[in-house]
């Protein structure tokens, strides 16, 4: 989904008196005007949330940005960036009224999303009886959702999807149509038989115990008379193993970007639960970096499920046939073992990277999806700027620490890659207005109030006004030749009652005032308005305004109820 913004200007040059040619000259042209300035996140800032917690596993809130230490490959950083966020952030709602009329706050409208659910289902590496469980946690989980959350049913293949909506029936009926798709099928009377994890064992890290292993099992089930031929059909089935298995997990995380793309245009509270028997995903270490990035940038929080419920051991496992003999069986159980923990790795790191919780270990399902759909009501976000950061892709190890933890714990990614180049610095100021045209948060960094009005021109048509006004008193102002100048981008938004984007505009407000201007509106200040035309119905407004000068931005909520 993209959204269209439609570009315009108003300027606003002072009192139109006359001038001379000397002091028109003066003025700068628009087209020369200062380039856009990034906000205060720089463009290679790091971001980390960390969620706090106290002996009882509750969310703590009230910490400072002083509380908290960053250290990046063990070298302490300095917090540049700090936010609390709370859960269930109640939106300001504004009801039609006349022209010129204030309008007051009244709540929100019965229906109107506040929190977005993605039931993400890893229906590529996931068995038969797993999914069965986790499917039917789910179903019972879907009828205690709330009124005001809207759910959506994602899976990893691809093959089954259905887009957020309130519709409890369309819900349950796609959660019927799920069933495990892999790619490929471990059966255990391969020759010889081994897992994604062995292969990359054998593959990649030259492990001097697998192998052998594997070339004795490969000369008992092919029935060789030496061990000659047999390296060869062992580094032969790796191969395909390795490749089959890198290929379904890229696919897994592609999903896994691409649901978190969608919900970062959704206007509230954002969770995925990943229902999953993990995956392994030794080659996507940056794959799996730039999804955390992109969860945090959206104010996504990734949930998982470990869906194999209590843990077995392999060497326990009825199902699987008995070993060649017990020396080969004894290594392979253990290396079974080391996948198990590396399959739940993916999941855990999710979970830490993004602020979320990982449940696992477990059969009470119900429990687990209660557990993972209740965000912390509490958690912060850290920002910090590398310093002397090489754009090498390196892995950077981190650690947040409390300076007193006093019986406290933190949840927090565990790291993050360096990029290879900076991103531009305009499309990042536009990459953000964006990001917080999405979010539900509301922010006061600059003077403004929004208002809204409709007009019925007839019962099938209706004309929304969204009023804006900057209140000059306390907005920051630079002096440059004579004028009090800054610029502010002005974006608001209509989403319907599922939190699907409608319509949005951006205006660009170019002041240039002189003093005796600049007292003048110091009492009435600037009202911009940005109208629509939409049908009747219940719309969220979304208004997202920011500064050049002082780089801030406020952000606001609002409905219009249309009958």
């Amino acid at each position: 989904m993209r959204l269209g913004i439609v570009s315009a200007s108003l300027v606003f040059l002072g009192v139109a008196v006359a001038q001379t040619e000397t002091q028109q000259a003066s003025v700068p042209e628009t087209t020369t005007r200062e380039q856009p300035a990034t906000f205060r996140t720089g463009v290679n800032l790091v971001m980390v949330p960390v969620v706090v917690r106290d002996r009882q596993s509750r969310a703590v809130g009230g910490l400072q940005q002083e509380d908290f230490q960053v250290f990046d490959k063990g070298k302490p950083q300095i917090i540049s960036r700090f936010t609390v966020e709370k859960s269930g952030v109640v939106l300001k709602t504004v009801q039609p009224a006349k022209t010129g009329e204030k309008l007051p706050d009244q709540g929100v409208p019965a229906g109107m999303p506040e929190r977005f659910v993605a039931y993400l289902f890893d229906d590529l590496h996931i068995s038969f009886g797993d999914l069965a469980r986790v499917r039917d946690a789910a179903t019972r989980h879907i009828d205690s959702l709330a009124p005001t959350d809207r759910a959506a049913i994602y899976t990893t293949s691809g093959q089954v999807q259905l887009d957020f909506t309130d519709d409890r029936a369309a819900l349950h009926e796609t959660l019927m149509r799920l069933i495990p798709r892999p790619m490929n099928q471990r059966t255990f009377h391969d020759c010889p038989d081994l897992s994604y994890y062995m292969a990359d064992m054998v593959i990649n890290k030259n492990d001097p115990v697998l192998m052998p292993a594997l070339i004795a099992e490969t000369v008992i089930c092919a029935n060789l008379q030496s061990a000659s031929g047999a390296d060869a059909m062992v580094r032969g089935a790796a191969q395909r193993v390795f490749s089959m298995g890198d290929q379904q997990s890229r696919i897994a995380l592609s999903v896994i970007r691409d649901v978190i793309r969608r919900m970062s245009g959704m206007p509230g509270q954002r969770t995925i639960i990943f229902a999953s028997p993990g995956f392994y995903a030794p080659e996507q270490q940056q794959e799996k970096t730039d999804i955390m990035d992109r969860a945090i940038r959206y104010n996504v929080t990734v949930n998982s499920i470990d869906a194999r419920g209590l843990y077995t051991d392999p060497t326990f496992d009825a199902s699987r046939p008995g070993p060649i003999n017990s020396n080969i069986g004894r290594i392979k159980d253990q290396y079974d073992r080391d996948s198990m923990r590396a399959d739940a790795d993916v999941l855990a790191e999710f979970a830490a990277g993004t602020g979320g919780a990982f449940v696992e270990n477990t059969n009470d399902l119900d429990g687990a999806f209660k557990r993972v759909a209740t965000a912390p009501e509490y958690y912060y976000v850290l920002g910090f700027s590398p310093q002397n950061l090489k754009l090498d892709g390196a892995f950077h190890a981190l650690k947040v620490t409390l300076k007193d933890p006093a019986g406290l714990s933190t949840q927090a990614r565990r790291g993050y890659y360096a990029p290879k180049h900076l991103s531009d610095a305009v499309e990042t100021a536009k990459e953000e207005i964006r990001e917080a045209l999405f979010s539900k948060e509301e922010l006061h960094e600059l003077p403004i109030d929004l208002h809204t009005q409709f007009f019925k021109s007839t019962n099938e048509n209706a004309r929304v006004t969204v009023l804006t006004h900057v209140d000059l008193r306390h907005l920051r102002l630079r002096k440059a030749e004579g004028r009090n100048r800054n610029e502010l981008t002005i974006t608001a938004a209509l989403f319907d009652r599922n939190g699907n984007y409608i319509t949005g505009n951006q205006k660009l407000l170019e002041m240039r005032l002189k003093d005796e201007t600049l007292e003048q509106r110091a009492d009435t200040g600037f009202t911009v308005r940005s109208t629509f035309d939409v049908k009747p119905g219940t719309y969220m407004v979304r208004l997202v305004v920011r500064d050049a000068e002082g780089q801030q931005m406020s952000a606001a909520n609002g409905t219009v109820d249309i009958p």
